[in-house]
């Protein structure tokens, strides 16, 4: 891998990119050191000390806690995923949004751009909402977290937030465009990386402190590396189906004849279902923080709905495997592979053309998206049963670690297709890297 990653830079354009992508990042992070004018920061990080489990401590996490610390970066690429979610949903329901997916190339370009026009519109309504909840923010001491509240708050930190969400969107674009890897899962990504070198610096003084023993520091260290491994596994995990096209004659040559295989992810959702049923799930708990304080009622729900009790994790558990079911159904559509399958001329060999063939490559999706949604739900339990039981002193598994890992394969099998291009070795002695697509 150490030869594969010398034999990367020896690429000029390889090179280039992987410099720019990492130079891109570098102002990313610098960014997320400026922080937004008229709000107290040190009120700021009391109020969120005490939201761990919150929607605002999720959100805090995605854009790598430049909310917690009111940068000009606070909402980060959120609106940009939202208006993208909400752009798929529309697909799956608007004819015309279905007819520009299906118009190739120029069809893209255009769902871009009204990605881009809902990201400004999303960064808008969230900004302003946020400059409103931000001048009702107190702390447990009665420190106001926005000193000088009114409309010339709300319209500058509306503007500012606007204005940094534009700026990260523009910037993962030229990662896309000109760096490796996809631009805005990469800026997702470096956020919640940058947090790992506190958590260990945490579990080195834990250590030192004696509350947490080095047993149990080994056994971390092997749940890491085994939790890892089986993202590694589920994530580049596919059902292979065998496809072969049928001979034509044009002319005096003879075209098709040959197999190959349509792979079937068994995780096809990604990481989606986790993101909604979390937000789903802990929206009942920040309602209750928030806005119903001392309310008996709402603090029932919220005690119900925490971490470690066990009607959160079954509902938590069911959520994910809806979500996971759900968003395979939208993003991946079985009458439409088989359409094109039978305009091709390729069939399932002992099936069908036509209906058969959609509804055996349905039920094929069915049955090897359920392991895939049981494993995420198992991913996502898996730091609350580390810190409730174990006491862990380190954040392992659930969404960040989804998102690493999926982002770092699909990065490193894009600077692998460079190199396999040009007659390089690859990073495995053995194999190769299986793209994601």
């Amino acid at each position: 891998m150490i030869k594969g990653f010398q034999s990367a830079f020896n690429i000029p354009e390889l090179r280039r990119r992987i410099l720019f992508t990492l130079s891109i990042l570098v102002v990313y992070q610098l960014g997320g050191h400026i922080p937004t004018a008229g709000i107290d920061g040190r009120a700021l990080s009391l109020f969120f000390s005490q939201q761990k489990g919150t929607l605002l401590g999720l959100w805090d996490m995605f854009v790598g806690g430049n909310l917690s610390k009111a940068t000009i970066f606070a909402l980060g690429i959120m609106p940009y995923i939202s208006a993208s979610i909400i752009l798929q949903l529309l697909t799956a329901v608007i004819p015309y949004f279905e007819k520009l997916k299906k118009e190739g190339e120029e069809g893209r370009r255009k769902i871009n751009q009204y990605t881009r026009y809902g990201t400004v519109l999303v960064s808008i309504i969230q900004a302003y909402g946020i400059s409103i909840f931000l001048e009702s923010m107190t702390t447990g001491g009665g420190l106001h977290v926005v000193p000088h509240p009114g409309w010339g708050f709300r319209l500058l930190c509306a503007l500012t937030f606007t204005a940094g969400t534009v700026f990260v969107m523009w910037l993962g674009e030229q990662i896309t465009e000109h760096g490796i890897g996809n631009g805005i899962s990469l800026i997702i990504t470096i956020g919640i990386i940058a947090r790992y070198p506190g958590q260990f610096l945490r579990t080195v003084s834990v250590l030192k402190a004696g509350t947490f023993s080095p047993f149990q520091a080994v056994l971390l260290v092997i749940i890491m590396v085994s939790v890892t491994g089986l993202i590694v596994l589920i994530t580049q995990g596919t059902r292979r189906i065998p496809v072969q096209y049928a001979k034509r004659i044009v002319g005096r040559k003879i075209y098709g004849g040959h197999s190959t295989f349509i792979p079937l992810r068994v995780n096809t959702a990604g990481v989606i279902p986790v993101i909604f049923a979390q937000s789903l799930i802990m929206f009942p708990r920040t309602m209750a923080t928030t806005f119903f304080p001392g309310n008996e009622f709402m603090e029932g729900i919220a005690a119900n709905l925490q971490p470690g009790a066990a009607i959160y994790a079954i509902l938590y558990s069911g959520l994910i495997i809806f979500f996971a079911y759900f968003y395979t159904a939208i993003v991946f559509n079985p009458v439409d592979l088989a359409d094109n399958m039978k305009r091709q001329g390729a069939f399932i060999p002992g099936i069908r053309p036509g209906k058969r063939t959609s509804d055996f490559i349905d039920r094929v999706l069915t049955r090897i998206t359920l392991p895939g949604a049981i494993f995420l739900a198992f991913i996502a339990l898996l730091p609350d049963m580390l810190i409730y039981k174990m006491h862990a002193p380190i954040y392992l598994g659930g969404t960040g670690l989804l998102i690493v890992v999926g982002v770092v394969l699909d990065t490193l099998q894009q600077i692998e297709s460079h190199l396999l291009m040009r007659h390089y070795d690859s990073f495995m002695k053995k194999g190769r890297m299986r793209g994601r697509t």
